[in-house]
């Protein structure tokens, strides 16, 4: 059985998020051959990325543009490993910090069920650092159960395990904001599943600022619109996918939806936690709808005037 990891760099990516990552899933545990294989975008004629990450003994294709953005990356990963004929493909970012059981989980998953196109599991944030980071932690418990009971398991990022003959065939759209939302929708359309699996935990970072978040949100919901571009496709898909498909590309732009029900908030934070540390996110859910709000109506406006949105760069911490 054979395995490729495969990580897209951005050019601003920083050395040592870089090293954390790749000896993170050096660690990785599976019962076969595992490649891991970066694909750097290099951020000028003094990028030193690559050379640091071959001497930590991993392979590394370099870009010298950032044709396509991640999806682009990923695409040119998987020309790159088609000698190497994995049957499954994990995709991970540079701050995903899976469990060591996650790989040989999830392809167990995949196993069981030939119609699965991914697998992947529950995400934690490990930054949890300020009120933003706090407040998204709280969101990513929330995420997890949507995901786990949604007809239309949308794992962003397709941060997960793949299987190699699909990606292989279909390929990320290099044209969509976000190639992972794309991917899922066409793969749900045509009658593949997404697999929750709750036996490991995939970890990774949020964003540390109100601004960091809008921007990242905003991308999120300009790509949700290009979804709409499927709808004929979706029609014909089984009522579980359609109606979770509808619901995530209409409720979720009126986040303000949740202001009523935040007196619950602490009783549901402390059942969930117990740790009154923890409170600090109910402030932090009142700025979180309100700027998500802006996200979305500001993804709507840029949608309808045809003008596209930039992927902003998000600060990382060691």
């Amino acid at each position: 059985m054979k395995l490729a990891i495969v990580v897209p760099v951005a050019p601003f990516e920083p050395e040592e998020i870089l090293l954390q990552s790749v000896r993170c899933l050096k660690e990785l545990e599976f019962d076969g051959e595992k490649k891991i294989l970066y694909v750097v975008d290099r951020n000028g004629k003094e990028d030193r990325r690559a050379e640091l990450l071959r001497r930590e003994g991993v392979e590394v294709l370099e870009r010298n543009n950032t044709r396509g953005k991640r999806a682009g990356a990923i695409n040119d990963g998987l020309k790159y490993l088609r000698s190497f004929k994995p049957e499954f493909v994990a995709i991970f970012d540079v701050d995903s910090k899976p469990e060591k059981n996650f790989l040989i989980e999830n392809v167990k998953e995949l196993i069981k069920c030939e119609k699965a196109y991914i697998s992947s599991s529950p995400r934690r944030i490990y930054n949890a650092v300020n009120l933003v980071s706090k407040t998204v932690e709280l969101e990513y418990h929330l995420l997890n159960y949507l995901i786990k009971k949604n007809g239309y398991k949308q794992f962003n990022g397709l941060i997960g395990v793949l299987r190699a003959k699909f990606l292989y065939e279909y390929g990320l759209n290099e044209c969509a904001i976000t190639e992972d939302a794309d991917f899922s929708t066409r793969m749900h359309a045509m009658g593949y599943k997404a697999i929750y699996c709750d036996k490991s935990v995939l970890h990774e970072q949020s964003p540390l600022s109100w601004k960091e978040f809008y921007y990242q949100r905003k991308r999120w919901y300009f790509g949700g619109l290009q979804l709409w571009r499927y709808r004929e496709l979706v029609k014909k898909s089984r009522k579980e996918f359609k109606y979770s498909w509808y619901l995530a590309l209409t409720i979720t732009y009126i986040p303000v939806l949740i202001l009523p029900f935040l007196p619950i908030l602490p009783l549901l934070i402390l059942a969930k936690f117990r740790n009154l540390k923890k409170l600090i996110a109910v402030p932090g859910f009142v700025v979180y709808s309100l700027v998500l709000q802006s996200a979305a109506l500001s993804a709507v406006v840029s949608y309808l005037r045809k003008r596209n949105v930039e992927w902003k760069a998000a600060r990382r911490t060691a």
